[in-house]
């Protein structure tokens, strides 16, 4: 079962990556959900430091919290390569 999720997950990835510390405020705002208002904090943000991970993006970029991390990684953004895995629930670490 859970060599078929991994599968189907392979297989829904995005065919390419847009990576947040090299992209252009064009290439950002063609993500559904950016637009000028998050692409130049991002840009802004980036001038002053390259963003080390997930973590700090959400962390500096008002507006970037989990649910749009997510969107956002599911279009193909990634943070120094890495896309954006939301943390294991108390309850599903559990089982």
């Amino acid at each position: 079962m859970r060599a078929l999720l991994a599968l189907l997950l392979v297989l829904a990835a995005p065919a390419w990556a847009l990576e947040v510390n090299q992209a252009s405020a064009a290439e950002l705002d063609g993500l559904r959900g950016v637009g000028p208002g998050l692409s130049t904090p991002m840009l802004e943000e980036r001038a002053k430091a390259p963003f080390r991970d997930w973590a700090d993006l959400m962390a500096r970029i008002k507006g970037i919290g989990p649910g749009n991390a997510a969107r956002f990684s599911a279009q193909g953004l990634r943070v120094n390569g890495q896309a954006y895995e939301r943390p294991a629930s108390p309850s599903s670490a559990a089982r």
